[in-house]
């Protein structure tokens, strides 16, 4: 009975990524969202902005991704309205990684595998990229990383080359950008579009809003 829910269970294959900046975060996602060999939709929201200052990837199970997102963005404000303090991109990401943790180990018929990016601005300025692993770990990023979507391997050899410290947001951008390029041309639970967020102490903002139209043409 497990295993056939799991091979009916929607999950993303996916790429997204965070790459940390001199100057601020840069988190990227692109659209495509499966279900086995099945794509199930082209437009998908993996890179999201849950507040003002947070913006959270995730990569698993499409329910559990979206239901965390919500869940996060609500514990965070009532958090803020208890407190009458803004949680830190720290917090966050122990949230995230505290509800990750209990979901995989709750008892149910289809176990909750989620793994997240969170990246946020505090109110000092300061930018910061947390990965949350499957099993609710923190890891705080100080260069790059795609947790365990299934365009990591390409990301991370692509990033790898390429990244250096003391990059601008503005190179990260192009960086990111062609990092889910070359994942898309490879990894098949990846494609039909490229969203990309820069997190800085002056706001997020949604930079890249593509997508991949396919065309044949002759050989």
């Amino acid at each position: 009975m497990d295993e056939e829910i799991n091979k009916n269970v929607l999950k993303s294959g996916t790429t997204i990524l965070g790459i940390v900046c001199k100057d601020g975060i840069v988190m990227a996602a692109d659209r495509q969202a499966s279900a086995g060999n099945l794509v199930m939709q082209k437009n998908a929201e993996k890179a999201v902005q849950i507040n003002d200052y947070l913006v959270v990837s995730g990569t698993g199970v499409s329910s559990d991704i979206q239901m965390l997102k919500k869940v996060i963005a609500a514990e965070l404000k009532l958090k803020e309205l208890r407190t009458k303090q803004r949680p830190t991109v720290k917090e966050s990401a122990n949230l995230t990684g505290m509800i990750t943790y209990r979901n995989i180990r709750n008892p149910s018929m289809i176990h909750s595998i989620v793994g997240t990016l969170v990246a946020g601005f505090d109110e000092d300025g300061s930018c910061e990229l947390y990965s949350v692993e499957p099993a609710g770990g923190i890891d705080k990023i100080v260069d790059y990383d795609a947790n365990f979507s299934s365009g990591m391997p390409f990301v991370l050899g692509f990033l790898e080359r390429h990244w250096k410290a003391g990059l601008t947001v503005k190179e990260g951008v192009d960086l990111a950008v062609e990092a889910v390029k070359s994942s898309t041309q490879r990894d098949m639970g990846s494609g039909f579009g490229i969203d990309v967020f820069t997190i800085t102490k002056d706001g997020i903002k949604q930079v890249v809003k593509q997508k991949i139209n396919p065309s044949f043409v002759n050989d």
